[in-house]
């Protein structure tokens, strides 16, 4: 009689996690789908080869999954060359012609071969073809660029035409692809029955409900990392940073030197997994660093800095001479451990959103140097709407970053600390049984488990 009740209960859900090919994109889905491991459900997380080979290498993540049955490493090919560079502007070229036909089919072979099947698919935002494939079978230079974009409904107060990702403020050909990539694929997100944000309600909450007039049900479960940890300490009580997702090699290095370092003295440098920037930007950055008077720490990937015959190389081998005093240089840091370290006062990013909400959990106020994409949005936010940091979009001058770097680290210091200690108080109370993103996420683990026991009686 045991073994009928056993036998009779319905199957876990089983989900498949899709991000992006990018690493922060990566990064914030692996999160997600251990908080739903957590809850119990069959997970299948789908990484293109090359940077699930990556993850391997340089991390110990399967074996950390390995603590979930029901979970799953399945990869696609991305459509590129194991030895293609994957830097620069690789996505944007590759992604409609070379990508997205032969990721579309692997996706269809994976889903259709899959066993137990496939009750709900997660996709990333940026890939709209996924809902076809489910669906198939059935599961201007003179512009004012500091006037208000007033048409935009809950930003209207503060949203400038210099805040607009960078596809939107010029007509080029690499743009303007980039646009009509983002118009389609938003437009197919609505064909989605939920969206999931890396969010909270307390950080997002108008642009929230401008989305649900759009798609009304929607799950703000973030900050995906702090959530994470919120879980994994209430069911194994230990946090995720034992292991790690990155697809760089980390050098552990830095945290020695934090480690040396009085409180709140550092100010800590990086600009993310795609950034590139030219010799000269690089220089007149060192050098408002240097001049600050404040220690930093530099991070500088690996083939990041353009420039001729090597010479990017060279450049960054000399700074790191150079800087021996004062800050430390290296090609990649454990960034969420860094951002928790009490040396560090301060965070000069770029303003990815992982990135963002990373600096948020540990009331770190930032200096935000965006680049492209949503990050020029965010570095407004940052700096008017939450009040946490200095905006230095469109710009890249030593006496600036000097200036800058000054006022967060010196003389606005405790302003800035008081400031991102409240944004970091609610947005972890957020996290926290009981909190907004916690709730949601709870709810968004019972709506899956509805949807899968509904499948089974059809």
């Amino acid at each position: 009689m045991e073994e009928q009740d056993r036998s009779s209960q319905p199957r876990l859900p089983h989900v498949l996690i899709f991000p992006l090919p990018i690493q922060g994109h990566i990064n914030s889905m692996i999160k997600l789908a251990e908080l739903l491991a957590i809850a119990g459900f069959k997970l299948t997380f789908l990484n293109s080869h090359h940077n699930h080979e990556r993850l391997v290498k340089f991390n110990n993540i399967a074996a950390h999954f390995e603590r979930y049955p029901g979970f799953e490493f399945k990869t696609i090919t991305d459509g590129l060359p194991l030895d293609h560079p994957r830097a620069g502007s690789w996505f944007l070229d590759m992604f409609e012609d070379t990508m997205e036909p032969k990721m579309k089919q692997s996706l269809r072979e994976v889903l259709v071969n899959s066993s137990p099947p496939v009750d709900c698919i997660i996709a990333d935002g940026l890939l709209g073809f996924a809902l076809d494939v489910a669906k198939e079978l059935p599961i201007n230079g003179t512009e004012d660029m500091d006037r208000l974009m007033t048409t935009v409904t809950g930003m209207e107060t503060y949203l400038r035409c210099r805040d607009l990702p960078t596809f939107c403020r010029k007509l080029d050909t690499e743009d303007s692809i980039f646009m009509k990539l983002v118009v389609e694929q938003t437009r197919k997100s609505l064909q989605a029955d939920a969206l999931i944000l890396n969010t909270a309600e307390e950080l997002d909450g108008p642009i929230l409900s401008q989305i649900r007039t759009k798609c009304p049900r929607v799950y703000a479960v973030g900050p995906l990392h702090a959530q994470l940890n919120t879980r994994l300490n209430a069911k194994h009580g230990e946090s995720y940073d034992h292991f790690s997702n990155t697809l760089w090699e980390v050098d552990k290095s830095c945290i020695f030197w934090l480690n040396k370092q009085p409180g709140r003295s550092v100010i800590y440098v990086s600009f993310g997994s795609i950034t590139s920037m030219s010799r000269e930007q690089l220089v007149e950055l060192w050098y408002g660093l240097l001049n600050s008077k404040t220690k930093f720490l530099l991070v500088v990937r690996p083939n990041s800095v353009i420039g001729k015959d090597g010479e990017g190389e060279d450049v960054v081998m000399e700074l790191m001479e150079k800087s021996k005093d004062r800050g430390y240089i290296v090609n990649w840091a454990p960034q969420e451990a860094v951002l928790n370290h009490p040396a560090i006062g301060g965070f000069f990013t770029h303003n990815g959103w992982n990135s963002t909400l990373e600096s948020v959990v540990p009331g770190v106020p930032m200096i935000c140097w965006p680049q492209f994409a949503d990050q020029h949005v965010n570095s407004r936010v940052v700096s008017v709407v939450w009040k946490i940091g200095l905006d230095m979009k469109d710009v890249c001058d030593s006496k600036i970053v000097e200036k800058m770097v000054n006022d967060v680290m010196v003389d606005r210091k405790e302003e800035f600390a008081k400031s991102a200690s409240e944004m970091a108080k609610v947005t972890n109370q957020s996290v926290n049984v009981g909190g907004s993103s916690y709730s949601n996420l709870d709810c968004l683990v019972e709506d899956i488990r509805i949807m899968s026991l509904k499948k089974l009686t059809k």
